[in-house]
Order: structure tokens, then C-alpha cells, then sequence
């Protein structure tokens, strides 16, 4: 294929004059709030009921944002023969948004469902060191995370809901031909 000197000026020009004569659409940002799409990543939230200071978040974020310090505490034992149970206890969970890279590494690796996307965007602060949001900001976010998406009817059925469904069926079998013979 043979191009002639300046096509790709050309192109760039056509381009540039496709723009100009469209209608140009501004947003008046805070009069009008932007439609997100649904998966929008803006802050992260916490469900403190769910977190069990196992410190995956903060050992696999890269950008060392996340700050967890916590205790542990001695339940006593239910039965007197038992042996009393420790458990950790949260004391302080804060991210520093300034240094957060938005990566969600920390929301992926979380075991027990505690750390959230929540698609909270204006927490813009004029001091660098009050981008440090602590546990009850956080729990403060989780409120507007939105529900998960509804499942699709046309998908498969879960392997572990199959498995479940046919042992209940053989089970059911079963026992209808073993009451069956027994008449």
C-alpha cells in the first residue's frame, strides 16, 4: 500500500474537523452528579464484623497503605474440661489513601469478605495527611457499596449445589424403595 507524503497530516486534520463541528457536552460536575458505571472503583469500604485481623491485606498491598494494629483476647472456656480460646481483636484498621494506588489487591485477597469497593468518590482533603481514614470512616463507606450483581438465570448450576442435589436425590430414592418394601 502506498501512502503520499503528508497522509497522516491529513488524517489528523480530518479528525481534528470531525471534533470541532460536533456539539461540545459539558458536564456541570457539582450541579450534576455523573452517572457510574457499576463496577466503579472510588474508595474502600469496611465491614468490621467481618474482619478477622489476618493481616492478608495489609502483607499483600504493594504500596504498604494499610495499617492494622490489634490484640488478642482470652475467652474462657465453655466447658470446664475445654481449654480457653484466643481471639484477635481489631484496635485500629486505616488505609492512607494518598499512597493507595487503587490496585484492589487488598479486596481480592480477603478471606472473609470485609474490604469493599464502594463507588464513593469525593473525599478529596486539603492536607495530604488527613487522606489517612481510619476504621470508622471506612465502616462509614460500607453503606453505600452496592449489591452484588443478580446471578444470571441462563448459568450453569454451581458444582456444589449439583453434587448437593443429587446426593438429596439418591437419598430420596432410597428411601422411597426401602418404604416401599417395608409395606
Amino acid at each position: 500500500m502506498m501512502s503520499f507524503p503528508g497522509s497522516g497530516l491529513a488524517k489528523g486534520l480530518a479528525v481534528t474537523l470531525r471534533t470541532m463541528t460536533k456539539k461540545t457536552v459539558t458536564a456541570q460536575y457539582p450541579d450534576v452528579q455523573p452517572d457510574l458505571p457499576p463496577r466503579t472503583r472510588g474508595v474502600i469500604a469496611l465491614l468490621e464484623e467481618n474482619c478477622t485481623v489476618c493481616m492478608l491485606c495489609a502483607r499483600e498491598c504493594p504500596d504498604w497503605c494499610i495499617y492494622i494494629d490489634s490484640h488478642k483476647e482470652t475467652l474462657p472456656a465453655a466447658d470446664p474440661n475445654a481449654r480457653a480460646r484466643t481471639r484477635n481483636v481489631l484496635d485500629r484498621f486505616a488505609i492512607d489513601f494518598s499512597l493507595c494506588m487503587y490496585c484492589g489487591i487488598c479486596i481480592e485477597v480477603c478471606p472473609f469478605d470485609a474490604l469493599f469497593w464502594s463507588p464513593e468518590f469525593e473525599y478529596a482533603e486539603t492536607d495530604i495527611l488527613e487522606l489517612t481514614h481510619e476504621r470508622d470512616k471506612l465502616r462509614e463507606w460500607m453503606w453505600t457499596v452496592p449489591a452484588p450483581p443478580a446471578l444470571d438465570p441462563a448459568a450453569e448450576e454451581p458444582k456444589e449445589i449439583a453434587t448437593a442435589r443429587k446426593a438429596a436425590e439418591k437419598l430420596a430414592a432410597a428411601a422411597a424403595v426401602e418404604a416401599g418394601g417395608s409395606e
